[in-house]
């Protein structure tokens, strides 16, 4: 049980739900305020006092900002202190400085005795307007708990004023009330117990109302957009306030607000924001429990494969992909089945019994994975894509129009030619036209189908051994351009195509940004999704090997015999190199940075914005 003081006088009992959450790792101390001025001790007396909301509203008005940071945590401490879980949280988020709002989101997260060492409390010393027990109850394993269910006023508090124009609520400087209810009192987003007061004229309801309407447009992150834009630098800050309150990313932040396609990387350094910006809608999950647009059924981008890019970004400078390859003793297996097969004709009947038993003799084919973990949703889906272009192009999957399988492009062997047992490799790799940069390189636009397929014909030498000939035959070139002018079209029938292309579209990102130092200009050192930070990708089971790809063609009573290889090679060096971003002479991305800039009445809490 809380009690929470106004002026002094205990107006109100609360009861908390609190539910226990998972403890999280992280390096860092909070920092210890060591800041004093007039404005900021003012801030303290209103704490002592028990007034959050007259606190709040002070600190918000403090035009040092590093003052200002050091009172919103003063009020986030006293918060916490109080058992007002979501209120603390909220304060955090008002904290300017990153590395200082990181901080102090960690000490929410993870050590409760740094809140009380902060303001010189120790043992079992409170804080004032703290009931006994009160960190305790706020962070698990600081004592036990024990009581009755009790309910959740935070969530309720969080629920009114995160969805009914947030800013009109007094903390951020809006008309201040609700409109009257019978017993006279509410809980504002602070914590606080406001005694309600009646506009006579009813204005705010109508001005809530109006405001909403205004607002719908942009709030319902179900709704198509043209070019949604999303915000890194504050998607970051709201996952980090979910995961200090033990809770994993929303839905809306996992698939980072619906976006399906990377057009602009925006940079405001005014106000520290890097900005995705591409079409963007409603999704929803198909048969194989992909999430997709509604309407365009293509995968949307996902926030855990931003992640893991970006930190490939940063530790590997963008190079990363998978290989799937034949052991070399598997490969010398097969030719010598083969040779042996080859000696006597083979009855039409025996043709599967064959075939399965070269593909035995070949065995399976191991699965590596570099630059990024393997066992993320990104590792995973390089593999699935590499695999499943090897079974087009092998004829043991349906391509589309215009992409036959290869086997069924060989032409007839002239009489007395020797028929080889070809190894085959292809690969996925990067396919971007160009990048456009504005002179001062603040935006982006990010120009080209994104992926093409590249060939190579190799040698087979007697122990199994393949010697890479740095050539394609035309054939085998052939089939590679199929699969790349008809991508569009495959990536429609086989989603996984457009899994690849988005996570291709988010390397290419992930490098822009860490390559043109655009997380300076914005302030933006990634203490969250940085390498060794605290946010978690979800984590799968890639395989290690698959069963070996391999097919043959009856031509003239001969066996045409086919093994692929290859795998994803992403080298950003090859998009982003030397010369190979444009400057944009007519203006034009100027103008679209200029149009994708946050909006003045953009929420605290907001992220994305149409």
């Amino acid at each position: 049980m809380k009690t929470i003081k106004r002026f002094g006088l205990a107006v109100l009992t609360l009861g908390l739900l609190l539910l226990p959450r998972a403890l999280h790792s992280v390096q860092g101390e909070m920092p210890r305020d060591q800041v004093s001025s007039p404005e900021v001790e003012k801030v303290n007396r209103f704490l002592n006092g028990g007034e959050f909301t007259r606190a709040a509203q002070l600190a918000g008005k403090i035009e040092n900002v590093r003052h200002r940071d050091a009172a919103f945590q003063q009020i986030s401490v006293r918060q916490a202190a109080a058992g007002l879980r979501q209120p603390a949280l909220d304060s955090a988020t008002r904290i300017q400085d990153p590395h200082h709002r990181s901080a102090v989101m960690t000490a929410l997260a993870d050590r409760p005795a740094t809140l009380r060492n902060d303001l010189g409390v120790s043992g079992s010393g409170l804080l004032p307007g703290e009931a006994p027990g009160g960190l305790s109850q706020v962070f698990p394993g600081m004592g036990a708990r024990g009581g009755m269910v009790q309910p959740d006023f935070d969530a309720l508090i969080e629920l009114i004023t995160t969805t009914i124009v947030p800013e009109s609520w007094e903390e951020l400087g809006g008309p201040g009330t609700l409109s009257e209810y019978a017993q006279g009192v509410y809980v504002d987003s602070v914590g606080t117990l406001q005694r309600v007061t009646q506009l006579a004229d009813n204005s705010l309801l109508s001005s809530i109302r109006a405001g909403s309407v205004a607002r719908g447009a942009n709030s319902n992150v179900m709704r198509n957009s043209a070019l949604r834009k999303v915000s890194l630098n504050r998607l970051e800050r709201e996952v980090q306030r979910l995961w200090a309150d033990g809770k994993p990313p929303t839905a809306e932040m996992a698939n980072l607000a619906g976006l399906h396609k990377v057009h602009y990387v925006l940079v405001y350094p005014e106000t520290g924001d890097i900005v995705l910006a591409g079409p963007a809608g409603p999704w929803t999950s198909n048969a194989e429990g992909r999430t997709i647009h509604q309407d365009t059924r293509q995968p949307v981008l996902k926030l855990d494969d931003l992640v893991v890019l970006l930190r490939n970004a940063q530790q590997n400078q963008g190079r990363f992909g998978c290989s799937i390859n034949p052991t070399q003793a598997g490969l010398a297996a097969a030719k010598a089945y083969q040779e042996e097969a080859s000696k006597k004709p083979l009855h039409p009947r025996q043709r599967d019994a064959w075939l399965e038993g070269l593909r035995a003799a070949v065995g399976k084919q191991d699965i590596e994975i570099y630059g990024i973990d393997p066992d993320t949703r990104v590792g995973r889906v390089l593999v699935e894509a590499d695999y499943h272009m090897k079974r087009i192009g092998m004829g043991l999957e349906e391509g589309t129009a215009g992409v036959p399988g290869y086997l069924d492009m060989l032409p007839k062997p002239k009489a007395g030619e020797a028929v080889p047992m070809d190894v085959l490799r292809w690969w996925f790799t990067l396919n971007y036209q160009a990048v456009h940069a504005t002179e001062n390189r603040d935006a982006f636009e990010i120009k080209g189908p994104g992926v093409r397929v590249l060939s190579e014909n190799q040698l087979l030498e007697e122990n199994g051994q393949q010697v890479r000939t740095g050539r394609s035959s035309e054939l085998n070139a052939q089939f590679a351009r199929n699969f790349t002018q008809n991508y569009d079209a495959l990536a429609v029938k086989y989603p996984v195509y457009a899994e690849l292309r988005n996570i291709f579209d988010l390397a290419l990102v992930a490098s822009l940004i860490e390559r043109e130092r655009l997380s300076d200009q914005a302030d933006w050192p990634q203490l969250h999704f940085g390498p060794d930070r605290p946010y978690q990708v979800a984590k799968y089971r890639t395989p290690k090997n698959v069963e070996t790809i391999m097919n043959y063609r009856l031509i003239e009573q001969k066996h045409i015999i086919a093994g692929v290889s290859g795998g994803v090679r992403v080298d950003i060096s090859e998009s982003l190199g030397k010369g190979r971003i444009q400057t944009d002479e007519y203006g034009l991305l100027k103008a679209d940075r200029t149009a994708g800039a946050p909006k003045e009445d953009l929420k605290l809490r907001q992220w994305w914005w149409d």
